[in-house]
């Protein structure tokens, strides 16, 4: 594949796209591993579908290749800092030390404190180049916090304006 545009031309045009903010995570022979990921969407009610997609070079990535399963933190506005870690911005041999955790059904841990959990059993996994696009059934749900999202716009966190 030879891309015609350029990659920072795109990243600048993506800087304009707001999102929320998630962690994913996945256990596989009892080591755990997780990424910051802003590439989630809901694609089904029934059945319960959703979509991620990482890097090939990440670490989490092999980890769910592997277990076929997966769990997803929705952050709150407050967990700015565990999007930062789980992004490798923050240095850290094990970006779990010191979090509070909680499994559903996979055994994926899902972070205490986000607004919401999923835990999911991949369903179908898509090359795309340097990603993987992961289809997912979400087996489980939770939701845990009525507060605010973390929110990612032009490179920074934002909190929300209620207009209504």
């Amino acid at each position: 594949m030879n891309p015609t545009l350029d990659p920072e031309q795109l990243r600048a045009a993506m800087r304009a796209w707001s999102a929320g903010v998630t962690v994913v995570t996945a256990m596989h022979e009892g080591r755990q591993s997780g990424a910051t990921v802003n590439s989630f969407t809901s694609i089904s009610l029934y059945p319960p579908l959703l979509t991620i997609t990482l890097q090939k070079t990440a670490k989490t990535h092999d980890f769910i290749l592997k277990s076929r399963t997966f769990g997803l933190t929705m952050l709150s506005a407050d967990q700015s800092h565990l999007a930062d870690l789980f992004a490798g911005k923050t240095a850290a041999e094990d970006r779990f030390a010191g979090l509070q955790t909680e499994t559903l059904v996979t055994g994926a841990p899902l972070i205490v404190g986000g607004l919401a959990w999923l835990d999911c059993r991949v369903f179908e996994t898509f090359d795309a180049v340097s990603s993987t696009l992961f289809i997912a059934e979400a087996l489980a749900a939770q939701t845990l916090n009525d507060g605010e999202p973390l929110v990612y716009h032009n490179r920074e966190y934002w909190n929300l304006i209620r207009l209504v």
